[in-house]
């Protein structure tokens, strides 16, 4: 299999100068245009700002690609529901690439990639994990079997709030994967600042990078850093689980099921919220670059 890895990634990696990888499905199932193709820019903006080298990633015409172009990131994000790349998860990965078809890579095809490629850090929104009723649907996201095989260290605002967390919690916990709380004892909520469910507190990127090389060290897999939402940006718990709870409601009306769950509830989310769920999403994406950037410094500096 071909893995394409950008020069300037390429270049980077070889100087033990720090990377952070970003997702694709942010750009094409995401925003519309051209707000996400805005996006795209501003995270890779963040990283670059923050001292390190943005790797977007994702399945270019069949290609894997670490360090996508921004002729790919911009065809990516030029989509409608007729030329949408698909979302690719890690089971679909051989598929997409066997077909020689443009793959928008969710958060366990992009650990996936960014590890074969050397790449250590990702930024994203929320991971994927536990969903509500997952008792009787069985529905468990695959980035959470990721972070429990793959060394990535996520960046993350914690898991979807649409999401059971504290399942979520649990499971990582079975599976040996860390969760730390940048700057805080408590699991972000994705859109909230809190969830009241404790996690280990990070102090600061050193530290973070500290606890992640004794975690690799000791054969552990991937680890979570849970950033809570800005402040500005963060809404209210309770407001966000009464809109959840409404969403869900429409879901099982409509007899949504499988991968279309997540996007459908997030789209409801946005219309019960007036948008402000997206402008919150916007503004954890950005902060979570900046900070896998100080983060993959941190490491590059522990490593050297």
């Amino acid at each position: 299999m071909k893995l394409v890895i950008a020069p300037e990634v390429q270049a980077a990696l070889d100087a033990g100068r720090p990377v952070v990888a970003l997702e694709s499905t942010v750009i094409s199932h995401g925003l519309p245009y051209p707000h996400n193709l805005e996006l795209a820019g501003a995270m890779e903006q963040e990283v670059r700002d923050s001292g390190a080298v943005p790797a977007t990633v994702g399945i270019v015409a069949g290609v894997p690609t670490v360090g996508m172009d921004p002729a790919a990131i911009e065809r990516f994000a030029r989509t409608d529901s007729h030329n949408r790349p698909s979302k690719v998860s890690r089971r679909d990965l051989g598929y997409v690439i066997a077909a020689g078809g443009d793959g928008a890579t969710t958060v366990a095809a992009t650990m996936a990639l960014a590890h074969l490629a050397g790449v250590q850090v990702f930024a994203t929104g929320g991971i994927g994990g536990v969903h509500r009723g997952a008792r009787e649907s069985w529905d468990v996201s695959a980035d959470l079997t990721e972070l429990a095989r793959t060394p990535i260290l996520v960046v993350c605002a914690g898991a979807k709030a649409i999401l059971d967390l504290p399942a979520t919690l649990e499971y990582l916990e079975t599976g040996g994967v860390p969760v730390l709380g940048w700057q805080t004892h408590e699991f972000p909520a994705f859109y909230s600042t809190s969830s009241g469910l404790p996690v280990a507190k990070a102090p600061d990127a050193s530290f973070v990078a500290r606890a992640w090389n004794a975690h690799r060290a000791l054969g552990g897999a991937g680890m979570l850093l849970a950033v809570p939402p800005p402040a500005e940006y963060a809404l209210d718990r309770a407001t966000v689980e009464a809109a959840i709870a409404r969403a869900l409601q429409s879901a099982s009306k409509e007899e949504t099921h499988g991968p279309a769950v997540t996007p459908f509830l997030l789209a409801a989310l946005a219309r019960e919220t007036a948008g402000e769920s997206v402008r919150a999403n916007v503004a954890l994406l950005r902060q979570n670059a900046r900070i896998a950037a100080q983060v993959a410094t941190a490491i590059a500096h522990v490593l050297s």
